[in-house]
């Protein structure tokens, strides 16, 4: 098996042989108490311990956008930063996307790149990202851009590509004004695994992290997953990256993950929902079938 070492502040914590299980979220967080106990938080209202980063450590954010803003200004840029540029520059233009809702992250925003960096960018808003969709399979079939398909989520998604030779991947971030939840307004519930297949009935959030699918048709693959009609499920959401947009409105998927009791603190009302990449269980997914 692949064997990663973990470090963090320049110190090793610990190796591991999977991400996203049950096992390696309890070591990851048994660690931290240990060696940075100030950066494990509980969290009154999922009922759970997470990473997070106090503010008061926080010494700067690196925000896409504005990354971009500074790569347009550096005076000598290199030749993968001129590469960034002209590949943002042609899908601004092909999609008539404007380059302020583009950004840069990754190894290049953090100007850490090297010659085998790939190029990591951002589309900002959810119908920018169906618009930018259609615009790299338009410059994929005019031969100016081609896919990077390694598996069949790759394929799915379409994420990730090639421009002058050079890989790129992109995702989506939420314009301010999509921005629908506030930390505080929800307690969240954990009741028990489901697996389950059921119908996408709206995309519109699925290309962000969380992916929110919104899904009707619920129907359960064992006696444990079935449910009574009061506590079937609106939306599947995941916290994985890879189970970002793989499928679309009208498409079917096969889903394993938590059911959690989502109860809204101000009036007490409720509903229900299937989260995928919780660590607390061995296998979640969400797969196009």
């Amino acid at each position: 098996m692949l064997e990663r070492t973990w470090k963090f502040g320049g110190k090793e914590l610990f190796r591991a042989e999977k991400l996203y299980t049950a096992q390696n979220y309890q070591t990851f967080i048994s660690v931290f108490k240990r060696k940075f106990p100030d950066y494990v938080y509980h969290c009154p209202f999922r009922k759970k311990e997470l990473i997070s980063s106090p503010l008061n450590s926080i010494l700067q954010t690196f925000v896409p956008k504005d990354c971009l803003k500074f790569l347009g200004q550096v005076e000598k840029p290199d030749t993968l930063q001129r590469l960034a540029l002209d590949l943002l520059h042609l899908l601004s233009t092909e999609s008539g996307i404007a380059l302020e809702d583009f950004g840069i992250h990754g190894s290049i925003a953090l100007n850490m790149h090297s010659p085998l960096s790939d190029i990591d960018f951002v589309v900002y808003g959810s119908q920018n990202f169906r618009t930018l969709e259609r615009t790299i399979a338009r410059l994929v079939d005019a031969g100016k851009l081609s896919y990077v398909l390694g598996n069949r989520l790759e394929a799915a998604r379409r994420f990730q590509g090639r421009y002058m030779g050079k890989v790129f991947m992109y995702n989506a971030t939420r314009k301010r004004d999509e921005v629908k939840a506030k930390y505080g307004e929800h307690r969240f519930s954990a009741l028990g695994p489901v697996s389950f297949d059921c119908t996408i009935s709206d995309d519109s959030e699925t290309m962000f992290r969380p992916a929110i699918y919104h899904i009707s048709g619920y129907n359960p693959k064992n006696q444990s997953s079935r449910l009574s009609v009061d506590k079937l499920p609106q939306q599947v959401v995941s916290n994985i990256g890879c189970y970002r947009n793989i499928a679309k409105k009208g498409s079917r998927i096969k889903v394993s993950g938590m059911l959690e009791r989502v109860e809204t603190v101000r009036n007490d009302k409720s509903c229900y929902q299937v989260v995928v990449g919780t660590a607390t269980a061995e296998e979640e997914y969400i797969w196009p079938v």
